[in-house]
This record gives C-alpha cells, structure tokens and sequence, in this order.
C-alpha cells in the first residue's frame, strides 16, 4: 500500500478565550495526493488562516488527525515539527518576507544555512532555484532594487531550494499588481506540472480558480465542488 500523502480528519482547533473556548475549524476532512494544485477559498474570518498554519506545522489541531508524508504531525512535539517544516514544506507569503540586508543569492540560500548544507553546495543550489524562477541576472540584486513581482519570484526560489514535498502559498499575490499576479500563477502553473505539490490558501476567487481544485472554508468548515455565496 503506497504511502499516504496528506491527509486530514476531524481537524478541530479552539482557542482559549476569557473563560471558554472558541471553535476557529470545526472538523476538517482533506486528502492530497501527491502532485495535486489546490486552492483553499474563503474570506477574512473563515479559519483559513488557522487552517493553513496547521498545514504548515506552524500549530497543532486540539482534535483530529492530520498525516503529512507519512508523519501523524499531532504526535510531534515543537522541535519535531520545525524539522518537518524544514523537510517538506516550502512557503510563499503574501509579502515576500526577503531580508533587506542580504541580496537575492543569500536570501534563498537561508533555508540551506539552517539545514546545515555546506556553502558551495548552498550557492549551487540557490542559484539554481534563481535560473528556474527567471533571476539567474539578478541574483546580486538587493529586495529594494527588485520589483514587487521579482521579490515574490526570490520567495518561490527559496521555497524551492530545500526541494520539499509540499508548497504552501499564502495569499502569493496579494500585494502584486494583475499583470503581476498572472505571471506569478503561471509559474505554479509550471511548477505544477513538473509534479510539484501546491496548496494555495486565498479569498480572491480569480487567483482560486488558477488551481486545478479548489475547495471553500467558510466558518471553519470545509466544502467541495461548488462556489460559495460570499465569492
């Protein structure tokens, strides 16, 4: 039997406030399979946030079941789960979150330097990642001499250098303009068609629908296979 991919089951999460709890998911169901592009589609307010950190192993549900790779990610402890995030998942944020300081090289080369790989091996692989968003000329470049869609292509390649098994995008382009955008859902586009597993977390259903199946969060539940009436 081949390994399970991604799966989630009765994912709930609460959150402690004054004297009770309050239900953010209510009994998450998904499965990925490998290789799959997914949209998670809903507004400000539907859990989306709180379901995507617990994708990303950045949380842990208070109930439920949720398998990543083969790995129960409620059974791991916090140092446990940093090793995961570091092993499967690379992130794209709505803001390209690049370090002012370091130019574009040494920016997506950070995620090598805490997984410990050496440093001629680290600038080979960054400067590869670097050729396959289009950056190759400009990987000398400070994030304030890059345009806001170059910034964001630097976040790909950064996600892209640990080779993970998973990508999760974050609203990826929410703060680029519509040309922009475009280009930036034609490289996951790309990206995906070379087998790359992407999950894209987004209330914008023009940017959801770039992805082969798009599922809605609305009050904390999941629905599938049909537009929500807030979209």
């Amino acid at each position: 039997m081949a390994e399970q991919f991604f799966h989630m089951q009765g994912i709930c999460k609460s959150y402690r406030l004054a004297d009770e709890d309050v239900p953010v998911l209510r009994g998450i169901d998904l499965d990925i399979e490998q290789g799959e592009y997914l949209s998670v589609l809903g507004p400000s307010g539907s859990g989306k946030s709180t379901l995507m950190n617990i994708i990303g192993c950045l949380d842990v549900p208070t109930e439920g079941e949720y398998i990543l790779h083969g790995q129960r990610v409620e059974e791991l402890d916090e140092l446990d789960l940093a090793r995961l995030r570091g092993r499967e998942i690379g992130f794209i944020f709505q803001n390209s979150q690049l370090l002012a300081r370091l130019d574009a090289q040494k920016n997506v080369e950070l995620p090598l330097i805490y997984a410990g790989v050496r440093p001629r091996e680290r600038q080979r692989r960054a400067q590869e990642m670097l050729e396959r968003v289009g950056l190759a000329e400009r990987r000398r470049h400070f994030p304030n001499q890059l345009s806001g869609g170059q910034q964001q292509r630097v976040a790909i390649a950064r996600a892209l250098v640990t080779d993970p098994t998973l990508l999760l995008a974050d609203e990826p382009t929410g703060a680029l303009d519509q040309k922009t955008g475009k280009q930036i859902m034609e490289l996951f586009q790309a990206l995906n068609d070379e087998g790359r597993t992407i999950i894209m977390i987004t209330h914008d259903l023009s940017i959801a629908r770039h992805a082969r199946r798009v599922v809605h969060i609305i009050d904390g539940e999941l629905t599938e296979g049909k537009e929500a009436n807030w979209a």
